[in-house]
């Protein structure tokens, strides 16, 4: 369907996610499908995926690298924080984060945003880079507008 390289921006990547998303309402194919769609047009990522809350604390939903830690409890490593926070946490370098939990070694900086449904956090999306200050203000806001088109998908998906 899509070529590397084809997509050239952030709002053609949020447009290619919201006709990918359209007609569909299955939750799980949702997150895969934007999951892979990030990792395959992103560069310089080495995982890319969701955790949705589960009884209190985030659990692993679908995504695109090395297995992952199963459970992070709210308030616990960037993707806790966020979800505690309810804020996007943008981090340099993972290393120099309080609290960091290292499921893959290999990542060295991170980006978190969390995702609504129905008004409530529903989880986050979850990127990590093998390199240092991977992500910049321009790819804030293009995942936050991201997750936006995810989320009108969301609320009416099951």
């Amino acid at each position: 369907m899509f070529q590397p390289g084809q997509l050239k921006s952030y709002d053609e990547l949020n447009s290619a996610l919201d006709h990918l998303l359209a007609g569909e309402d299955d939750i799980v194919s949702h997150l895969a499908n934007a999951s892979s769609l990030l990792n395959y047009f992103l560069d310089n990522v080495n995982w890319v995926g969701f955790y949705t809350m589960k009884n209190g604390q985030l659990q692993l939903g679908p995504f695109q690298g090395l297995p992952a830690c199963v459970t992070i409890p709210v308030g616990r490593g960037v993707c806790g924080t966020a979800v505690n926070e309810d804020k996007v946490m943008r981090v340099a370098d993972v290393y120099a984060f309080p609290g960091h939990i290292a499921c893959d070694a290999n990542s060295k900086s991170e980006i978190v945003i969390p995702v609504h449904r129905n008004g409530e956090i529903f989880g986050v999306l979850d990127i990590d880079a093998p390199v240092t200050d991977r992500f910049s203000a321009d790819d804030e806001r293009g995942l936050e507008a991201f997750v936006k088109v995810l989320e009108k998908h969301l609320s009416t998906a099951s």
